[in-house]
């Protein structure tokens, strides 16, 4: 490792085997969220110099023997500097589906909560940058998680559970933003990959009583599904926010990357889908995403252009004409490098993001 790299330290156990280790001076070393006080004898063993302390546990002493090292304790009232992505169970820690109404009570409904009294835009600056803090760990997390995926099987969608299961058993890692609707049965699809058709009618079946993320149950529902059908080892990536954080996020996501900062979010769905993006018909915000995306693929942003696939022929040549827009505009010149594919059939959306068809 380069000496002018930190080496990010973000386990009891990684803490532990370096405190352990035969240097007496630990330089550019970044610790996140480790108890030091566990390991008091064996951190004090050390000094430091330029390492950073980000919302750690400090043994009496250490400060002492640190030089040029930041500190930077625990800012917020209900969150701090994550050390990985969040899991459904800690998202939801403290929300029982026999109890609907504990999801207030529940990490992610606390943060919420402590999110709108501090206010969505306008508060304190010690409470922003909280925040922004608290998001820089959640990009860390997030490309940590991303480095040990094929880039070409990162896929954006919003499509229906049954194309999301057939992606994720083929090897592909289905991207949202980690909602409801549409969102949900990406994540639904992934969490049922490896089951029969007749487990995932059953799970739409609990889940059919409580279609509607208002609905008090459609939260408890999912968890029924959750529990009644163990994941089988297949992931997938929402990527949700507090900025709409009435609408819950789905626990079939197995790796969440949950922000304050919506700007962040939405371009990083767009950035880490290297694999390409399946857009089903939507409203503003997918027409938005979908000039973004051509952007990108126009200037070879990341070295090469991603697909581009149009799920639902009629809604995106005559409800929302997109397709003709773009692909004369890609007759002009206007675009360039742009994979396009406009299917209604899921055999055909695996092919394009094979690369082994486009059009």
């Amino acid at each position: 490792m380069s000496r002018d790299r930190y080496r990010q330290i973000k386990t009891q156990d990684e803490a532990r085997l370096l405190l352990d280790g035969p240097d007496e001076e630990l330089r550019r070393v970044a610790f996140q969220g480790i108890d030091l006080t566990q390991e008091e004898e064996l951190s004090l063993r050390h000094s430091y110099r330029e390492c950073l302390f980000l919302g750690c546990r400090l043994p009496m002493g250490l400060k002492r023997q640190a030089r040029d090292c930041l500190f930077l304790p625990r800012m917020g009232e209900t969150f701090g500097f994550p050390s990985h992505l969040y899991s459904p169970d800690e998202l939801y820690d403290g929300f029982s589906p026999d109890q609907p109404d504990s999801y207030a009570n529940c990490f992610d409904g606390r943060v919420y909560r402590h999110y709108i009294k501090k206010g969505k835009y306008r508060t304190d600056v010690k409470e922003t940058l909280a925040r922004t803090l608290h998001d820089h760990s959640i990009s860390d997390c997030l490309q940590d998680y991303l480095s040990q995926k094929d880039e070409h099987r990162l896929v954006g969608v919003m499509c229906g559970h049954r194309l999301s299961k057939r992606l994720t058993e083929a090897g592909f890692l289905m991207i949202s933003g980690g909602g409801p609707g549409a969102m949900e049965a990406t994540h639904l699809g992934a969490w049922m990959a490896g089951r029969s058709d007749d487990d995932v009618q059953q799970a739409l079946a609990m889940l059919s009583v409580a279609p509607l993320y208002t609905d008090p149950l459609w939260l408890s529902s999912a968890w029924q599904v959750v529990r009644s059908f163990p994941n089988l080892g297949y992931e997938s990536l929402g990527i949700p926010t507090w900025l709409y954080g009435h609408e819950p996020s789905t626990p079939f996501a197995t790796h969440i990357a949950k922000y304050f900062d919506n700007s962040i979010r939405e371009d990083g769905i767009l950035t880490i889908s290297k694999g390409g993006i399946i857009y089903t018909p939507g409203s503003a915000g997918t027409l938005q995403e979908i000039f973004q995306e051509a952007v990108q693929n126009h200037y070879l942003t990341f070295g090469y252009a991603s697909p581009m696939i149009f799920m639902g022929k009629q809604f995106w040549t005559e409800e929302v004409p997109v397709w003709p827009l773009i692909t004369t505009l890609v007759e002009r010149g206007r675009y360039k490098n742009l994979i396009l594919c406009l299917t209604d059939d899921d055999s055909e959306v695996e092919q394009v993001l094979r690369g082994t068809t486009a059009s």
